[in-house]
């Protein structure tokens, strides 16, 4: 186990590496478009899609429900617990320049989108075919993000909610794990259009009652907010932390947690973002960037501050438990039932959000319905799986299928990068002419036509 850790940490220190470098050299080259831009991300949210097709809010809601999950909550107090108050800092700073890593992959995702029976699809997989012309690299990308998201991951998602429910109302994991199984095969074998309107519904109401509790909280105790802004400073640039390598744990708890919580360059939203029906990749690229300030600048940013805040952030508990604990400190055991069915709603959502991103990426591989089915199955495994074992272990399983991921995912969005540049041209030029930005596949080269399926 020890050699494994080893292992997983010096594939993680190549996947920081790559993700900081390709975050800053996106920003810059794109001219910090996800700064002057938020008020056209605002305008474009709510369009709406031609002949009842997937809209690009019903596919933001998807992809804000893999984001907003158990990532806010467990994995932001998982980070503190392991990196200090520190981490969060280094999450901040991934999620301003990490937006534009995810403007790029999930534009190039619109662009290389498929026409199937219920609704578009595409992501990573799709764009590596048809982008690159490398369908082996396509293969190896989905079968990393099956094992990552429709398997791993929802261990996390599902370990989480447990504990919560488990330790809220005194049940045991396993009858949690039992109740979880069975309504994830309530919503998965309703097929696409049934995981989206989930999204769409459950996503704003959970999102917007977790802000208001934590505005709440940092309301009731603003005269803190200057204490715990400096104790995050401190803890991740003082001369004590430097001395102790704790600035390196901070740096990579922060950016490896911020990355299971925003998923900006890991190849995942792409998958959602592609089932939009939108008039132009831009518009499915400019949300997919909101996303990412929404997850880590609004809804992560609320917990680190309940946790700091309540002074339990040193308490020795990690996880969902440190998290309902400083709640329960701060607002009585409201907090506690409040975070459990939070809780519920966010892991809930995601372990839905997960499957579909295994379903898509199932599908780069085959149309039989057999391998499907086996995979929903295999979901209602895992989700069990997770009422068995610790938040630490069920981490660990993701961590070095996510790292893996999202090494093939940067290889080619960096490769197919050129193309961004000119797409996001061809709708700036539009906005200065005051026309609302179309796209047809004849603005580009012709080359890049062939490989191009819709966009007529």
């Amino acid at each position: 186990m020890y050699i494994i850790n080893e292992i997983n940490e010096i594939i993680w220190l190549l996947v920081v590496g790559m993700l900081v470098l390709s975050a800053i050299w996106y920003t810059i080259r794109l001219k910090f478009f996800q700064f002057r831009m938020i008020p056209q991300m605002l305008r474009v949210m709510f369009q709406k899609p031609k002949d009842g097709n997937i809209g690009s809010f019903q596919a933001f809601a998807v992809a804000l429900s893999s984001r907003v999950g158990t990532g806010n909550l467990a994995g932001v107090a998982s980070a503190i617990f392991v990196g200090g108050p520190g981490a969060v800092l280094w999450m901040w700073l991934m999620a301003l320049f990490g937006s534009a890593t995810a403007f790029v992959e999930s534009t190039l995702a619109q662009l290389y989108k498929r026409k199937g029976e219920e609704s578009y699809y595409g992501g990573p997989a799709y764009y590596m075919e048809s982008g690159l012309g490398k369908r082996w690299m396509g293969v190896i990308f989905a079968v990393l993000i099956t094992l990552t998201f429709a398997l791993a991951n929802q261990v996390v998602q599902s370990t989480t909610l447990c504990d919560s429910v488990s330790s809220t109302f005194t049940l045991s994991k396993p009858m949690v794990g039992v109740a979880m199984t069975l309504a994830t095969f309530v919503i998965i074998f309703g097929g696409v259009r049934r995981i989206s309107r989930f999204a769409s519904m459950v996503v704003p109401f959970m999102a917007v009652g977790y802000i208001l509790l934590a505005l709440y909280i940092v309301i009731m105790n603003i005269t803190d907010v200057p204490d715990v802004v400096g104790l995050i400073l401190e803890d991740a640039l003082g001369l004590r932390q430097v001395a102790g390598g704790g600035v390196g744990v901070a740096v990579m708890q922060g950016i490896r947690r911020g990355l299971f919580s925003n998923e900006a360059g890991e190849g995942s939203a792409p998958n959602a973002a592609a089932i939009a029906d939108t008039p132009h990749p831009v518009n499915q690229g400019l949300l997919q960037a909101l996303g990412v300030f929404v997850d880590t600048l609004v809804i992560c940013t609320c917990t680190a501050f309940i946790i700091i805040i309540s002074g339990k952030y040193d308490c020795g508990k990690d996880g969902i438990l440190l998290t309902a604990e400083a709640l329960e400190t701060e607002v009585g055991s409201f907090g506690r039932y409040f975070i459990t069915a939070t809780i519920f709603l966010f892991a809930f959502s995601t372990i839905i959000a997960n499957y579909f991103y295994g379903e898509t990426n199932i599908r780069f591989f085959t149309k039989k319905k057999w391998v499907l089915f086996t995979l929903r199955l295999l979901t209602g495994v895992v989700v069990m799986t997770g009422s068995l074992v610790d938040l630490q272990t069920a981490f660990s399983l993701v961590d070095i299928c996510m790292a893996f991921m999202t090494i093939t995912n940067l290889i080619a969005i960096g490769a197919l990068f050129p193309k961004v540049v000119v797409l996001l041209e061809n709708y700036k030029r539009q906005l200065r002419q005051h026309t609302a930005p179309e796209f047809h596949k004849n603005d580009m080269d012709e080359d890049d036509r062939q490989n191009i399926e819709c966009w007529d």
